[in-house]
């Protein structure tokens, strides 16, 4: 049985940065790569490298993430913490979730490395592509 975890928007559509995600979709998957459960887990609304959503992922049983853009610090923490993390995902969820079970998603390599000094309203920080 394997975990894989989803960062989400409202619109159920792999949100393009990790840390600014409303929620977290936790795919459950037998031996035999077919879904058994899906469980949505509600963002805390914090930075993601800041939050304590590595934890929450690792209790859940958690050991992949499929995301869109991903800062160097998230990433590492997540890697450390023994969860994997394919980065460049977008679209639907569903749709990414099984295009990655068939095969067809790889990592893009890319992260998004800096973050700016300015501070948004409600955020601790904005991403510079």
């Amino acid at each position: 049985m394997k975990k894989i975890a989803i960062p989400i928007n409202q619109d159920n559509k792999v949100e393009d940065h990790f840390g600014r995600c409303k929620f977290y979709e936790i795919y459950t998957f037998s031996d035999a790569n077919e879904i058994e459960d899906l469980k949505l887990l509600e963002s805390d609304g914090k930075c993601g490298c800041k939050s304590n959503i590595i934890s929450v992922l690792l209790e859940e049983g958690v050991t992949f993430m499929l995301a869109g853009n991903i800062g160097d610090s998230a990433m590492s923490k997540l890697v450390v913490a023994g969860i994997g993390v394919i980065r460049g995902c977008s679209g639907n969820s569903a749709d990414v979730i099984l295009e990655f079970v068939d095969g067809n998603i790889t990592d893009n390599g890319i992260s998004c490395a800096k973050h700016s000094r300015k501070h948004k309203k409600g955020h601790a920080h904005a991403c510079s592509h």
